[in-house]
């Protein structure tokens, strides 16, 4: 999911902030409201990543209207600063990203963000442009993979569950290539970052797609997909998050309920042409 480098923050209005800005205008900020405070006196800031996921928030954002609740929703290019934000108080929830990637982010920030709200499951898909099946990728193919510790696991994972690999145990749950101990085809793994390797499938036999990149570089999600995660069991599936403090804050719910309804359900599978699944019952 999204991750190595930190741009400029923007703000739905058009507002642009470095980090070094958005840490002076906090460290000026003398008094930290409660969260009830907050909800009562402005609107709930949720850091979301740009693109179609706004389209989403536009909605989410008319069904919390319905039962008083203002959100702004404030788009960001990459994932990593939207934990940094929300971690600083510089959002009051966030909604972008899994377990496994929060996991590491609170460990890398020294943050306790916590999931309150399923939104959604974006599963990988194993894609190629020259095979067409599994028993058609040759002996010693090139297969790429996400970069980032959290998605590179992911994808061995995916690649384990599909008899190609077999990787060793780990204690923290995110195997690199160094973990592989079984290769039987002899594959290369070739480690690239998410919009890279998106682009880069033309030149790969196949590789390990995250949904968002395969979906903006152009990939056929469905013709061109040899095989994807299922969901069930699956400790990927979206969520919207807060700092652990506001967890039961009196707008969680109301956050998460205007999230979860039909209208948002739809927007999601049109949005996304069926690659994002709705993960809540």
């Amino acid at each position: 999911m999204r991750n190595v480098f930190s741009p400029p923050l923007s703000t739905a209005r058009g507002r642009h902030f470095n980090r070094r800005t958005v840490l002076t205008l906090l460290a000026a900020t003398p008094v930290i409201l409660s969260s009830a405070a907050r909800a009562q006196s402005r609107p709930i800031r949720v850091g979301i990543l740009s693109g179609e996921d706004e389209d989403i928030w536009h909605i989410v954002q008319e069904n919390a209207r319905t039962a008083g609740l203002a959100i702004e929703a404030i788009p960001f290019s990459e994932g990593t600063p939207i934990n940094a934000a929300l971690a600083a108080g510089d959002l009051d929830a966030n909604a972008f990203q899994h377990g496994p990637y929060l996991q590491a982010q609170n460990t890398a920030l020294g943050a306790h963000i916590v999931p309150v709200g399923n939104t959604y499951f974006a599963p990988v898909g194993f894609y190629s442009k020259k095979w067409t099946s599994l028993s058609a990728l040759p002996q010693g193919a090139t297969i790429g993979v996400p970069a980032d510790p959290t998605n590179e696991g992911r994808a061995l994972k995916l690649l384990q569950s599909l008899g190609l690999l077999k990787i060793a145990t780990v204690p923290d749950g995110m195997p690199t290539v160094l973990d592989i101990a079984e290769n039987p085809k002899s594959l290369t793994i070739k480690e690239l970052d998410d919009p890279v390797l998106a682009r880069s499938l033309p030149d790969l036999d196949a590789g390990v797609v995250i949904t968002e990149w395969a979906y903006k570089a152009g990939i056929d999600l469905n013709k061109e997909r040899l095989a994807r995660e299922s969901m069930e069991n699956n400790p990927y599936i979206n969520f919207i998050a807060v700092n652990e403090n506001n967890a039961h804050a009196p707008w969680i719910q109301p956050l998460v309920k205007a999230f979860q309804q039909p209208n948002v359900r739809a927007k999601l599978l049109e949005a996304y042409h069926g690659a994002i699944i709705p993960s809540w019952s």
